[in-house]
């Protein structure tokens, strides 16, 4: 889950932004971009996209940045990266032979050697169920799958999925819900991919 969100720090780098400081500006980006880095990834699957991505977003904000009208500066941006991925996904739809195989980049790299305390054994399972719990996300409908990541993985609240997606909070509880209902179904039909002590039971099933 995302740290909390230092509100007044970004208001004072805005600020500064504004009046032409690339050196705030460049704060804003050392402080969101390993969290939008991570939004797109997990919305593209491939690390190349997900930085090409990631840069358009910043480079749009930056641009943009006098349309900011106050409120959460980190769902505003998360929307421009939304935008963004939503564009990479629609140019896929025009050349479908893109391949999707390319390394995941930040979650494979977080995972090189075992945690202090983990064996390897467990630090194989671990790599395992990452793999099947990101191929399942990557199977979602992108509406579905950008708020179960921001939600589950950014730890935005309703209110602020909302604002990143211009939905009403009443969409945002439906996508999610049907989100994660997908994803349980999706886990249960490859069950036999999960290591093992991850199976849900008969009676869960």
């Amino acid at each position: 889950m995302a740290p909390p969100v230092d509100t007044d720090a970004d208001a004072d780098l805005i600020a500064r932004s504004r009046t032409g400081d690339l050196s705030a500006f460049n704060l804003l980006v050392e402080r969101y971009q390993t969290a939008l880095y991570s939004l797109c990834l997990r919305m593209l699957g491939s690390q190349q996209a997900a930085e090409d991505a990631a840069q358009e977003a910043f480079i749009s904000a930056c641009r943009s940045l006098g349309s900011f009208r106050g409120g959460a500066f980190r769902a505003w941006l998360f929307r421009i990266a939304a935008n963004a991925c939503y564009d990479e996904l629609r140019r896929r739809r025009a050349r479908p032979a893109v391949s999707l195989d390319e390394p995941r980049g930040d979650d494979e790299r977080a995972h090189d050697a075992p945690a202090a305390g983990v064996t390897m054994e467990e630090h194989m399972e671990r790599l395992e169920l990452a793999g099947v719990l990101r191929e399942a996300l990557g199977s979602l409908p992108p509406d579905q799958r950008l708020v179960i990541v921001l939600c589950d993985v950014q730890g935005l609240d309703y209110a602020e999925i909302a604002a990143v997606t211009g939905s009403s909070l009443g969409t945002v509880k439906s996508r999610i819900s049907r989100g994660r209902h997908r994803l349980r179904l999706l886990l249960l039909a490859r069950r036999e991919l999960l290591p093992s002590r991850f199976r849900p039971s008969s009676e869960e099933a």
